[in-house]
């Protein structure tokens, strides 16, 4: 049976045939260890005595972006990483400097530590970054962990966080944003509720469905609401919905665009699964990645995995998928031109392609743990779903 929360994603089916063991996840930050991996020569490369500075990042109880913001704050230094990570996790993670000069002192605190581990000539970016490793125990799960054997067959849906786990609106503003309805988008930021979301959370939103009582509630908005905040005080100051979206910050206008393509990904995916289609191995005139991640048609013998598109502008429509996903645009009453935004070119998205399954490598289970490595950008949260089964993945700890 699918979760009501798997469908609210796009998620309609399993491609697994184990029975799940359910379970709980990350009842403590250490039961889920997050380890990325980067390219051998890209470690290798980080020995010089001058350049980039890179740092290694642990962390637990706080996310990526926030540890940046507060070893900023602290030391005054500007890092980037490679890749997001999660509060709830025991997490290691390559960070770099965007200047080149002197490294800072290796440094801690309660949430974090950051040690220095060499120079680069340039600047790391996503692309030296191969994947990443876990190591996660299930609590209060059924027997049959060590019967699953099929890792080779999951398919490479986004993940809850992508959309706001107990929250899942990222995706409908993004929609919002798309059909050009700044008005709605504004009030899914502020008033959508969900059965997940705290009781507080859900009682500040049915507040602020009226927009009568913006001025009145603003005071009442938590901090952690930032977003809201920014957009209740534009909205309070000059009551122009389109000027509200406009003030969030960039990457985060952008992300609610990904969320709603990550959607239809993720829809694309359960239709060509359901209709039969081979998700697992490619055919020709598929559209796939080598080992290098360079996109290109598939070539008998090279070792290639098959890619699905990514809807954006610029939609490639001459793939197997293309009546899946023209069906489900058609029912969304969205066009690939519509992620060509002209009142707001800067969130506009050219789309592309994204890896149908998931690759898993050093598969291993133990007990109530399991151990793999992913290749960047997939979810383990996706694969502990297949083998959890959970009938309520947010309480299950997803």
């Amino acid at each position: 049976m699918i979760p009501d929360l798997d469908y609210q994603i796009g998620i309609s089916v399993y491609s697994t045939k184990f029975d799940g063991i359910g379970g709980k996840i990350r009842i403590i930050p250490e039961d889920f260890e997050v380890s990325e991996k980067i390219l051998e020569k890209t470690q290798n490369a980080i020995n010089q005595e001058e350049g980039y500075a890179v740092y290694k990042l642990k962390k637990k109880r706080i996310d990526t972006n926030h540890a940046l913001s507060d070893i900023f704050r602290k030391k005054g230094i500007r890092l980037k990483s490679l890749g997001l990570k999660d509060a709830s996790a025991i997490t290691e993670q390559f960070v770099c400097a965007g200047n080149k000069g002197k490294a800072i002192e290796n440094f801690s605190t309660e949430k974090y530590s950051l040690e220095k581990v060499g120079f680069v000539k340039k600047p790391l970016s996503k692309k030296d970054m191969i994947g990443n490793h876990f190591k996660i125990k299930i609590s209060e799960c059924g027997d049959g962990l060590s019967s699953f054997a099929e890792s080779d067959k999951v398919l490479n849906f986004y993940g809850y966080q992508r959309f706001g786990s107990k929250r899942p609106v990222t995706h409908l503003i993004g929609k919002a944003i798309l059909q050009r309805n700044f008005e709605k988008a504004v009030e899914l930021i502020l008033s959508f509720t969900s059965s997940y979301d705290s009781k507080e959370n859900n009682e500040i939103r049915q507040k602020l469905a009226d927009k009568q009582n913006y001025k009145q509630y603003f005071d009442q908005v938590p901090s952690q609401m930032d977003i809201e905040r920014i957009v209740l005080k534009e909205m309070i100051e000059h009551n122009d919905y389109f000027r509200a979206i406009r003030a969030i910050p960039l990457s985060l206008r952008r992300f609610y665009i990904q969320a709603y393509q990550s959607f239809l990904f993720n829809q694309s995916l359960s239709a060509a699964f359901t209709d039969g289609e081979n998700l697992f191995e490619a055919e020709s005139g598929d559209v796939c990645f080598d080992f290098k991640g360079i996109i290109g048609k598939f070539i008998k013998g090279l070792d290639q995995n098959l890619a699905l598109p990514f809807v954006g502008y610029s939609y490639y429509k001459k793939t197997r998928f293309d009546y899946q996903i023209s069906q489900i645009l058609k029912q969304e009453g969205i066009t690939p031109k519509d992620f060509f935004i002209k009142e707001m070119q800067e969130v506009s998205n050219e789309g592309g392609f994204r890896q149908a399954a998931i690759h898993c490598t050093d598969y291993s289970s133990n007990e109530n743990s399991v151990e793999f490595t992913l290749s960047r950008g997939s979810f383990a949260t996706i694969l502990l779903r297949e083998i959890m089964k959970p009938s309520d993945p947010i309480s299950a700890g997803f």
